[in-house]
C-alpha cells in the first residue's frame, strides 16, 4: 500500500492515484512486488532534524528514504523536503509537479537498490529516473 502524508506543509497538488499506480508499475518491472511505502511531505526543518538524527548528516536534503525491504517485497519511509523540492524545480527550470515526481521516483530507485554515491552511481540513477518519468501519464 502506498500512503500520502504531509508534516508541517500542505501535501503537493498532484494526482495520488496515478502516482500510486505509476511507483506500482516501476516496482513491478524491476520484478518485486509493493509493499508498505509512505511518502511524507515535510518542511526543510523537519527533515533537516531527521537527516541529523538518522544519518548524522548537517545539511538539507530533497529526500531522505528509509528502506524496510522484505524479501521481493518493497517497502519503506520516504520524506521528502518540499521547500527544497521548489527551489531545485527553479534551478532546473522545470515544474514543481515534475520535480516532486523526479524526488518520489529517486526514494523508489533507492529502495529497488540504486544509489547515488559514486559518479557512475549517479549516472545510473539519473538514467532510472528519466526512464521512469517518461511512463508516467500526467492526468
Amino acid at each position: 500500500m502506498i500512503s500520502f502524508y504531509n508534516q508541517n506543509v500542505e501535501k503537493p497538488k498532484i494526482n495520488f492515484q496515478s502516482v500510486k499506480k505509476w511507483i506500482k508499475t516501476i516496482i513491478e518491472n524491476f520484478g518485486y512486488k509493493t509493499g508498505n511505502i509512505s511518502i511524507i511531505f515535510c518542511s526543510d526543518n523537519f527533515i533537516l532534524e531527521y537527516n541529523i538524527k538518522f544519518l548524522n548528516h548537517n545539511y538539507f536534503t530533497d529526500i531522505i528514504t528509509f528502506n524496510y525491504n522484505e524479501s521481493n517485497k518493497i517497502s519503506g519511509d520516504l520524506f521528502i523536503s518540499i521547500e527544497t523540492v521548489k527551489k531545485n524545480a527553479d534551478i532546473y527550470n522545470v515544474t514543481e509537479n515534475q520535480e516532486i515526481l523526479r524526488v518520489i521516483i529517486h526514494g523508489v530507485l533507492h529502495l529497488l537498490g540504486f544509489n547515488d554515491q559514486q559518479d557512475e552511481d549517479i549516472l545510473e540513477m539519473r538514467k532510472q529516473e528519466s526512464a521512469a518519468l517518461e511512463q508516467y501519464t500526467f492526468s
